[in-house]
């Protein structure tokens, strides 16, 4: 633990006196933004399955659970070692099956046995949520805070019993998001395009798909054949302004047979 009690060290200097004048004045609620940027970041990494990148981002990540265990050491609320003893014992609580008794077959029973201790030990909590719905971050980008709400209604029965119930949604919600379009109606148009994201939510869940992750995939490759579909421009001495959408067309396809042959 020879590194963290030396990154420990390094952010009490920074936060002491003569140390960084930016790290002094940073508060809880300064560096939430930046908590949430290098989740991201690390995310991304570690979807393209760069090593590197991902020591680099997740050390970032840590570097903010450091900055903020500083602060609660400095206010007298709490340190790493309280947030670090509070997971530990998380851990073994919620892993009845590999510290204590319990048995299970399959990660499915485990997420459910998960499930069951969370929703124990928030109902013996003095501060219970009076909803299903509360505690969901609201800083969860849409899609997958559109997933966690759907999961919590699932747990009452509150769900479609298998995919065929949220594709038939889909449909009928892009029906009405035709019929707000073609009335002219942007505000319906608006919402009836909100309901239908949230049934491809519903739907990817219901198949085991995770939709940010799925389309954040789907901006990767859009990104990288648009990226390729400029230098084959620039091959021909053009540029995409030049062309026009037909031709256009011919490289996106180009790129994707490229992309397919690896």
């Amino acid at each position: 633990m020879e590194a963290i009690d030396q990154l420990v060290a390094v952010m009490a200097r920074l936060r002491g006196p003569g140390g960084c004048p930016w790290d002094r004045e940073q508060t809880h609620q300064s560096l939430v933004r930046y908590l949430i940027e290098e989740a991201y970041e690390a995310a991304e990494a570690l979807e393209r399955d760069d090593t590197q990148g991902a020591i680099e981002e997740l050390g970032d990540v840590l570097l903010q659970v450091v900055f903020h265990a500083q602060i609660g050491r400095e206010e007298g609320t709490y340190d790493l070692e309280t947030i670090a003893r509070t997971l530990t014992e998380k851990l073994i609580r919620r892993h009845p099956h590999v510290f204590g008794e319990a048995t299970v077959e399959n990660a499915r029973e485990v997420e459910t046995a998960w499930q069951a201790i969370k929703d124990r030990e928030r109902q013996a909590s003095e501060e219970a949520e009076a909803s299903l719905m509360d505690g969901i971050p609201i800083h969860l980008p849409a899609l997958a805070r559109a997933e966690a709400i759907q999961r919590r209604a699932a747990r009452v029965g509150f769900d479609w019993e298998d995919s065929a119930g949220p594709r038939a949604k889909v449909r009928e919600e892009l029906q009405e998001l035709d019929q707000a379009l073609a009335q002219g109606d942007r505000e319906a148009a608006r919402r009836e395009l909100g309901d239908l994201l949230f049934a491809v939510v519903n739907l990817a869940r219901k198949e085991g798909i995770d939709a940010e992750g799925a389309l954040r995939s789907a901006v990767r490759r859009f990104e990288r054949r648009f990226r390729r579909m400029e230098a084959l421009a620039a091959g021909q001495g053009r540029s995409l302004e030049d062309m026009d959408l037909a031709e256009m067309d011919e490289l996106w396809e180009e790129a994707k047979a490229e992309e397919a042959q690896g």
